[in-house]
Formats: structure tokens, C-alpha cells, sequence
């Protein structure tokens, strides 16, 4: 049974300043760059059966393309004791719009509602059981990440592979936004 989710492709060199962020704090295990994305909404195991109406029902995403940044860095938890450590993403807005149609879409398939409050972010590394180390001082050094902003375009459907190094992803499906009235 496939593990799928919706999530947006960061281009590689958003990819690359933040591997360059990756540094010695303990129990941290960093995402490598075929890791790094946008998490926009989690299906988790799904009946090979039902995969055809995902896909379908994502047909004609009525959301135009817009320009995303990568901007500041946070954790879930607390610092000293983070679950995990993640970049934030400038405007927030319509990512949130899109999570809410994507959520919307898989709720007409079938799907149960997401309950958790949304906050788009990239996750830059896990903690998971690994005793954590504090990573307050990572977060001062790199509130004012910035990247170049970038065009979203599609939203990608990903199917995940657990593994020894973390989980493997591979897009399933791409699903294009209208095109800016802008371009």
C-alpha cells in the first residue's frame, strides 16, 4: 500500500543554502536534498484501489501560480528539546489557500478532514527518539534566513518509502496551478 502526500518542489538552489545550514547539533538527523519539500497535506497509507481517484480529483486546481520565498527558521518543540527543526516559507497565504483546497479535494475522494492546525515549512531536520540537543543558538544564527523567491507552479503527489536513512520520496503525479495573469 502506498504512503502518499501533497507537498511543492523547492528548486535545487533553495535545496542547497539549506543543506548548507546543516551543522553539528546532537541527535539531529538532517534531510538530505532528495528530502527537502513542502508538506501541504498527509493521506499516509493509501488502498492501491483508491490511488485513481486522488489523482483524479485533483484535476483542474482552479489556484493561480504565485512566488514563494523561504524565510526564517523554527522548531516544533521546545529548543531545548526540539521534535524537529524546520525553514519558514514568505507569504504563508496562499500556500495555506492551496493546503485548504488540497485538504477540500481529498475530503470529496473520501478522506478525513486534517484536524492539525497547518504551518507550511520545510523540514530541515528530525529528532525523532535521538536524545536532542538544544538548537537555540541555530535559530538565532538563522532567523534571518532568505532565499531568492521562486515560482510554484504544481503541486506534486508523493508516495514515501520508509528506509534506514529516512524516508525515500518519489513524485507520483504533478498537478499544475493556472498560470499567473502576471506572465
Amino acid at each position: 500500500m502506498p504512503r502518499l502526500f501533497f507537498g511543492l518542489e523547492l528548486p535545487e538552489e533553495c535545496k542547497g543554502i539549506l543543506l548548507d545550514l546543516a551543522c553539528g547539533i546532537p541527535g539531529a538527523r538532517w534531510q538530505s536534498r532528495d528530502q527537502l519539500h513542502l508538506t501541504l497535506l498527509f493521506l499516509g497509507q493509501v488502498e492501491p484501489e483508491r490511488v485513481p481517484s486522488v489523482v483524479t480529483g485533483m484535476d483542474g486546481l482552479p489556484l493561480e501560480a504565485f512566488s514563494l520565498r523561504l524565510r526564517g527558521t523554527g522548531c516544533f518543540g521546545d529548543p531545548e528539546k526540539p521534535r524537529n527543526l524546520w525553514a519558514g516559507v514568505a507569504p504563508e497565504a496562499p500556500v495555506a489557500a492551496l493546503h485548504q483546497e488540497v485538504d477540500r479535494r481529498m475530503q470529496g475522494c473520501g478522506f478525513a478532514p486534517e484536524t492539525r492546525d497547518f504551518r507550511p515549512h520545510v523540514t530541515l531536520a528530525r529528532f525523532g527518539r535521538r536524545k536532542a540537543g538544544s538548537v537555540a543558538a541555530f535559530l538565532d544564527r538563522n532567523q534571518a534566513l532568505s532565499t531568492p523567491s521562486f515560482i510554484i507552479s504544481s503541486v506534486s503527489l508523493f508516495a514515501s518509502t520508509p528506509g534506514k536513512e529516512g524516508s525515500r520520496y518519489e513524485v507520483f503525479a504533478r498537478f499544475p496551478l493556472t498560470r499567473s495573469q502576471e506572465s
